[in-house]
């Protein structure tokens, strides 16, 4: 795998948080959105919730608390940098929704099964909390 291979955008298909207790999550439940994106340039990633929920009580900057923090939850984005080494891609996030990433750098194992690309992390290892994430995406169709 390298640079090349992955270059292009691939179209969410699932993600799951799988803990080491044998609970699967999905954080945004089973019907996303989104893609991840690799070029020359660098790379970008967005996740949403499928149908996410409209702000009832004001708009972007003023809806309720609790609206923003439900978006918030419902949606993933960060973009920088990587690099592919083996099965190893390094995101190298200098953008992202979550700020304690910027600057810091998100390792991914990657597998390919035909036009599929699973990104696997381990995530809290050493805690009651450690699972592997596992992000499934399908190559998107090249626009006429």
């Amino acid at each position: 795998m390298n640079r090349d291979s992955i270059k292009g955008r691939w179209t969410i298909l699932s993600w799951e948080q799988v803990y080491d207790d044998g609970r699967i999550v999905r954080p945004m439940g089973t019907e996303l959105e989104g893609f991840i994106e690799y070029s020359d340039y660098g790379m970008f990633c967005v996740v949403a919730k499928k149908d996410r929920a409209k702000f009832t009580t004001g708009g972007q900057w003023n809806a309720s608390d609790a609206e923003k923090a439900e978006a918030y939850n419902s949606y993933l984005t960060y973009a920088g940098d990587y690099e592919v080494n083996g099965d190893t891609i390094t995101h190298k996030v200098r953008y992202s929704i979550f700020p304690n990433w910027v600057g810091g750098s998100q390792l991914r194992n990657a597998e390919f099964d035909g036009e599929v690309l699973t990104l696997t992390a381990r995530l809290e290892e050493g805690t009651s909390e450690a699972r592997t994430a596992r992000l499934s995406w399908k190559r998107a169709a090249a626009a006429s």
